[in-house]
């Protein structure tokens, strides 16, 4: 009799309530997965498609099948209004956001960020449709509260994602972009109260500071910086050549 006991592979694999420990694998039908080390075992999720693996009504998720008979619905009633989410189809949606939720935050410790920007893309889509639709206003709120994570996370992964590209500029432009979303949906909701609480906007400040502090210096800020220890020790000498220097930048850049 065959058996499907798993204990060879968690004896293998401690798990840690400390850290998120998940890996890459490659599937007996030659496909990457990813697994993740939970308390009582673990859990495997497909790396493209929803994280289960299956086609809810021949579609590659509940998102897709929910917008497709929204746009069905736009085109047999001329307009969109009328058309709702009952709490069963929130219910559903929410169920799947979190198996992507499971998943970009493996993808996210695996350093996969192109594919962590995918599914919080993914999962802000159905944030909209819920809110948008929802029949009930208890189910508006039951994803829309968790916005600012998912757009943290969204754009800690495009920012990493520039860094791993020496793009610092544009990872430290990504970030403030993030921060300023995130602003925005509290100030939206009339909480602009919580602002200096957000634990998201903390978080990528604290990434920005990072960057900023490690990230390498551009030739014009060198000169700029040199310039700014020439003019404290008035050697004036050599500031006059580091500006003629930043001119002739300023002219070749321009």
């Amino acid at each position: 009799m065959r058996s499907h006991d798993i204990s060879h592979i968690l004896r293998t694999w401690e798990y840690s309530p400390e850290e998120i420990s998940v890996r890459m694998i490659m599937g007996q039908d030659g496909r990457r997965k990813v697994q993740m080390r939970i308390d009582l075992g673990l859990m495997q999720m497909e790396l493209h498609g929803r994280p289960d693996g299956k086609r809810p009504y021949g579609y590659e998720s509940l998102l897709e099948y929910y917008l497709d008979q929204l746009e069905t619905y736009r085109a047999q009633h001329g307009s969109e209004e009328g058309f709702v989410l009952t709490p069963e189809d929130c219910d559903l949606l929410r169920q799947e956001a979190l198996q992507y939720y499971y998943r970009y935050l493996s993808l996210f410790h695996l350093g996969e960020f192109e594919l962590v920007e995918r599914d919080t893309t993914r999962n802000l889509k159905v944030f909209d449709l819920i809110w948008e639709y929802a029949e009930e206003e208890e189910d508006r709120w039951s994803l829309e509260q968790y916005r600012p994570y998912v757009i943290m996370m969204h754009t800690r992964a495009r920012a990493e994602a520039a860094v791993a590209q020496q793009q610092y500029k544009k990872a430290l432009a990504l970030l403030e972009e993030g921060m300023e979303a995130i602003r925005e949906f509290f100030r939206r909701h009339s909480r602009p109260d919580l602002i200096p609480e957000s634990r998201e906007l903390q978080s990528l400040q604290q990434r920005a500071d990072e960057i900023q502090a490690h990230r390498p210096l551009s030739r014009r800020e060198r000169l700029e910086r040199l310039l700014e220890e020439a003019v404290e020790q008035e050697d004036y000498e050599r500031a006059a050549r580091l500006r003629d220097e930043l001119a002739r930048l300023s002219g070749e850049t321009g």
